[in-house]
């Protein structure tokens, strides 16, 4: 961080979880800048985006559009980004001028991962070119109590500490009776939240099953996800199984997840045969850490005990059956 403690007036967010949060809190009239990629709420749109993707345009995807070869890119996808990286570059593109227009007290971006925003030093370089000092926020939520921690920061930096404590109640009671219901069977689950090669679900996304009443199977707490072995998937046989591929809006994960069907040792699990095997919205709910993330929950707790989806989730998820 940098600069003095005061109230923010002018934030930009370089994080859609932060975004979120942010308009969550109330405070999202003092947004002044987000990214490309923060749509929630629909509100956040209407900002100055200031960062761009620097994959080739044949590998991008966009929410709302359903590209016949989404599946195909997955695999092309890691391995532009594994060589992005390899190679040093960055994945996004930081409008150095816009931001120095907008003039914020407040920047939010993260370190957590190079692969999901803009990176904290290419923030940090953009911002020492810019007057006024401003404070420069580092989000790492690897848990969901981080990101609950990470609410109550955001509150006390733009002056709104009653609000992020109502939305923590609020939170933690919807938490509280996920936990309560009483159930016979505790399913291992299965969250990939990659599909070429399969990646299994870490960070906060095993902690979200074990409150949803399930088993985690091959994830990762508090820890980025990984690529794990087809070998190791079929020898876990997981009960149910979650596809939320990071970045991917519903219809472009069901296509993704629909390729999958080729691979034999995909159509062999038990899950998929018993069409146990279901298809979420990873760009909206897995992938992003913030409020929503309880509403994750509730959509695990869905696909594992056949329940009633929460109100206005019906077009969040899917069934796939292979039989």
């Amino acid at each position: 961080m940098t600069g003095d403690l005061r109230r923010a007036e002018r934030i930009v967010s370089l994080l859609p979880s932060a975004t979120e949060t942010l308009f969550a809190l109330g405070v999202g009239e003092r947004v002044v800048g987000v990214t490309h990629e923060c749509d929630w709420p629909a509100e956040a749109r209407t900002r100055p985006a200031l960062t761009a993707s620097t994959l080739p345009a044949l590998l991008q995807t966009h929410p709302g559009t359903t590209p016949a070869n989404v599946a195909d890119r997955a695999g092309a996808i890691d391995r532009h980004v594994r060589a992005s990286v390899h190679a040093g570059s960055s994945l996004y593109h930081l409008d150095d001028a816009k931001l120095e227009a907008l003039a914020p007290d407040l920047i939010v971006t993260q370190e957590l991962c190079a692969v999901c925003a803009v990176s904290y030093e290419i923030v940090a370089t953009a911002a020492k070119r810019l007057r006024g000092d401003p404070r420069i926020v580092s989000l790492e939520p690897a848990t969901l109590d981080d990101v609950f921690a990470n609410i109550a920061t955001l509150g006390e930096l733009t002056g709104s500490a009653p609000a992020a404590q109502m939305l923590f109640a609020k939170l933690m009671k919807r938490v509280a009776t996920l936990r309560a219901i009483p159930r016979t069977k505790k399913p291992r689950v299965l969250v990939l939240e990659w599909t070429d090669p399969p990646m299994s679900g870490g960070h906060w996304t095993p902690g979200l099953i074990e409150i949803a009443g399930g088993a985690d199977v091959l994830g990762f707490a508090g820890g980025p996800t990984r690529a794990v072995a087809w070998d190791a998937i079929a020898a876990a046989d997981p009960d149910v199984i979650i596809v939320a591929p990071c970045g991917y809006d519903l219809a472009q994960a069901r296509i993704a997840a629909l390729d999958l069907a080729s691979n034999p040792i995909w159509a062999a699990l038990r899950a998929v045969r018993e069409g146990r095997a279901f298809v979420l919205d990873g760009n909206a709910f897995v992938n992003r850490p913030g409020p929503r993330l309880v509403d994750t929950a509730e959509l695990f707790a869905a696909c594992m005990f056949d329940e009633p989806l929460p109100p206005g989730d019906a077009a969040r998820i899917a069934v796939t059956s292979f039989r």
